[in-house]
């Protein structure tokens, strides 16, 4: 699994690490943009959107076959689903409201084969090994995974340690619009409750030795000590830049007809 093992480089570097989640539109060509455009992952959302499993797979298939990490966000995180997440393909997950450690270990039966888990692998996640033993999936896939529990609650903070600590956990992962409702002061990421929160994160984080994960605006993230960054989706920025381009341009056309007069 060489993207993963290449990403988990890039985390044990000083350099940020940006990727991007994809929210709405998933289509082939995204992974290629992702690449061109110099991000270092790109995480698939199946948590809110109902996807097309080939695509999904095609998805990953590209990023293995490109050397580039594609990750999935489940739609849950109990055993079984996660096991029919990662016949999909990825190199890793995205673990949507992550509560304890006990979730955690239901997350590793869905990862891991006998005897450390319980999955029955199958799918075109079998195209990540070369041999279909326990050895192979060990070494090839499953010590390499890239898990990212998402503390998006108040038992979620209260259990952000032995989260951060658990064995499967490579970064901890904030999702801070879902925290933010659960404070009571949705969509404010910027009162004192939320910043309160999420520094407890990147505290259980740096506790544990392990970095924590944001979305949001990558400069300001970037200043505020974060290296692992998501920091786009790909429909909201085209949003953006259409709205920025609209207006410059009826902005440029004000000042002609000015001129004009």
């Amino acid at each position: 699994m060489q993207p993963a093992i290449e990403l988990r480089k890039k985390l044990a570097a000083s350099q940020p690490v940006l990727g991007m989640i994809v929210m709405n539109h998933v289509w082939l060509e995204l992974v290629e943009v992702a690449i061109v455009a110099g991000l270092d992952y790109i995480i698939i959302d199946t948590e809110h959107h109902t996807r097309d499993g080939e695509l999904v797979a095609d998805a990953c298939r590209l990023g293995r076959m490109s050397n580039f990490p594609v990750l999935l966000r489940p739609h849950r995180t109990d055993t079984e689903s996660v096991g029919q997440t990662m016949d999909l393909g990825p190199c890793g997950l995205l673990l949507p409201m992550i509560e304890s450690a006990e979730q955690l270990d239901g997350v590793r039966d869905g990862i891991y084969l006998p005897p450390r888990g319980k999955r029955r692998p199958g799918g075109p996640g079998t195209r990540w090994v070369n041999e279909f033993t326990q050895h192979g999936f060990q070494s090839q896939v499953e010590d390499h995974l890239i898990i990212l529990p998402q503390i998006e609650s108040v038992r979620g903070i209260e259990n952000a340690h032995e989260i951060a600590e658990h064995e499967i956990t490579t970064a901890l992962a904030a999702g801070p619009f879902d925290l933010s409702a659960q404070l009571g002061v949705c969509g404010d990421n910027d009162h004192p409750q939320q910043q309160e929160a999420l520094a407890k994160i990147r505290q259980a984080a740096a506790q544990a030795g392990k970095p924590p994960w944001m979305i949001g605006d990558g400069k300001r993230l970037v200043q505020d000590g974060y290296r692992f960054l998501s920091i786009c989706e790909p429909t909201f920025l085209l949003q953006s830049a259409l709205q920025q381009l609209t207006d410059e341009v009826r902005q440029a056309a004000i000042g002609s007809d000015e001129v004009t007069a």
